[in-house]
C-alpha cells in the first residue's frame, strides 16, 4: 500500500482509509475478514453522525437499523465459523441478524444504545464496501457503437486485417468484437441482486438532467480516429479498441463520462479504477477467443491460458504504427 497514498472507501459519501490486513484463508473456499473498522474503544459521535443515511428506530427492546446487502456478501460478515459476526457484536454490544445463504433480505442490527447500532452498521457497511471490490463485474455502462455505418466500416476493417494478418501470431476471427455489440465502455459494475439492478436503472435515469446540459440538448456527433493497444508490447496484445473523440474536437464525452462514473461511484454502485475515465471502444478481445479443444470438452478458456496476438502489422496496416 502507498502511505502517501492509501486505499479509500467511499461509503455514503463519507470517505474512509482502508489499512492493509492479512487475511486468512477459509475452508471450504471462503474467506475471513479482520477489518473491523474503529476500535469499541472510539466515541460513538462520528459513527452515529454515518448513520445519517439509514434509519435507526427505537423500540421496545431499544433500537435498531436495517440495511440491504447483497446474500452473497453474508459469508464476509459472517466470517470463518462465525467469528467475524460474533467478534462484531460483542465489540458493539448489539445482535446482528442475517438472513439464511441464498435468501435475498435486510441485515437487521439490534442494540440498546442507538450509537452502539451506529457503531455496527459503520463496521458492517466498511466490511461490505471492502469485499464488494473484490466481487467480478456483473455489468458495465457503456454508449453504443453499432451504427450500421460502424458496423460497417468495422466489418471492412476486420476482412482486411483478416486478409493481410491472419498468419500473424494469435490473429484470428474468432476474436474480433461482434459488431452488433461493438460500444464505447465507460465503467464496469459489480450488481449483486435485482434490488441493486434497478437502483442502477434509476441512478441512471438521474443522469438526464447533467448530459442535457453538457451537450446542450443537442446530438453529439462522433469520429473514430484511429486504434490503440491497452499494454506495453505491440507484439503481445490482449485488447485491441478504437479511439473515438467528438467531431468539433471538444471535450464534451469525456466531461460526461467523467459525470457518469462520478455520479455512480457516489452512490456506491461503482468502484473508480482510474484518475480519469479511458473511452475506449473493444474491436479485438482474446476473451473472446474460441479455442476448438475446449468447446469440443464442453468447456471455455482458462483465463490463465489467455492467448496473446501480434498486433504490429494491424497497426500498420491501419496507419498507426
Amino acid at each position: 500500500m502507498e502511505i502517501l497514498r492509501p486505499s479509500l472507501i467511499n461509503i455514503s459519501g463519507r470517505v474512509y482509509r482502508r489499512n492493509t490486513i492479512k487475511e486468512d484463508q477459509y475452508e471450504e473456499g471462503e474467506e475471513d475478514n479482520s477489518y473491523m473498522g474503529p476500535p469499541a474503544s472510539e466515541q460513538f459521535d462520528e459513527e452515529e453522525e454515518f448513520c445519517d443515511s439509514h434509519s435507526i428506530e427505537q423500540n421496545d427492546k431499544g433500537f435498531s437499523c436495517a440495511i440491504d446487502v447483497p446474500s452473497v456478501l453474508y459469508k464476509y460478515i459472517i466470517g470463518r465459523k462465525g467469528e467475524t459476526r460474533r467478534r462484531l457484536e460483542a465489540d458493539t454490544k448489539t445482535d446482528i441478524g442475517i438472513p439464511k445463504q441464498g435468501v435475498e433480505g435486510q441485515i437487521v442490527i439490534t442494540g440498546s444504545q442507538k450509537a452502539a447500532v451506529s457503531s455496527a452498521v459503520t463496521r458492517v457497511e466498511l466490511l461490505v464496501q471492502s469485499f464488494r471490490k473484490k466481487q467480478p463485474f456483473t455489468h458495465f455502462l457503456s454508449f453504443a457503437l453499432n451504427h450500421p455505418q460502424v458496423q460497417d466500416g468495422f466489418l471492412r476493417f476486420k476482412e482486411e486485417v483478416l486478409e493481410q494478418c491472419s498468419q500473424d501470431h494469435g490473429v484470428d476471427g474468432s476474436i474480433f468484437q461482434n459488431p452488433a455489440k461493438l460500444h464505447l465502455t465507460v465503467g464496469t459494475l459489480a450488481l449483486l441482486n435485482d434490488l441493486e439492478v434497478t437502483q442502477a436503472c434509476k441512478q441512471l435515469q438521474h443522469c438526464q438532467d447533467f448530459i442535457k446540459t453538457i451537450t446542450e440538448g443537442k446530438p453529439l456527433p462522433l469520429e473514430v480516429t484511429g486504434i490503440e493497444y491497452m499494454n506495453d508490447d505491440p507484439a503481445m496484445v490482449d485488447v485491441l479498441y478504437a479511439k473515438v473523440q467528438v467531431k468539433d474536437g471538444s471535450d464534451k464525452l469525456q466531461a460526461i463520462v467523467e459525470r457518469l462514473v462520478d455520479h455512480f461511484v457516489s452512490s456506491g454502485l461503482m468502484v473508480r479504477e482510474w484518475d480519469r475515465v479511458k473511452l475506449h471502444g473493444t474491436v479485438l478481445n482474446t476473451l473472446f477467443r474460441k479455442d476448438a479443444s475446449a468447446e469440443a470438452a464442453g468447456g471455455r478458456q482458462n483465463m490463465k491460458e489467455r492467448e496473446a496476438f501480434d498486433a504490429r502489422n494491424i497497426l500498420k496496416v491501419r496507419g498507426e504504427r
